[in-house]
């Protein structure tokens, strides 16, 4: 009876949180890979590229931490998703 139950709906919760954790890494990888790109759309006058390669140590250290922003930021919202994923599996 009821600890059947228990056992199915934590059986669904790993596969909502493993669903959501594949979807979230293959989400994850993508937009990992354009922030570059849009970063470099948002800054037409600079090529990060070349100022980085001149030995330009705070356009590397900005560019950085704004690619580094954007990924954090990105991993916050995938957790919040598969931890969704978790509790609709629970319930």
């Amino acid at each position: 009876g009821n600890v059947t139950e228990t056992i199915i709906n934590i059986l669904w919760a790993v596969v909502f949180s493993s669903v959501g954790a594949v979807l979230g890494i293959f989400v994850f990888v993508r937009a990992a890979s354009k922030l570059p790109q849009i970063f470099d759309k948002l800054t037409p006058n600079i090529n990060e590229g070349k100022e980085i390669v001149r030995g330009n140590t705070a356009v590397a250290e900005y560019y950085g931490r704004v690619v580094a922003a954007g990924i954090l930021g990105l991993s916050i919202i995938i957790a919040a998703a598969v931890i969704g994923g978790i509790m609709a599996g629970l319930h």
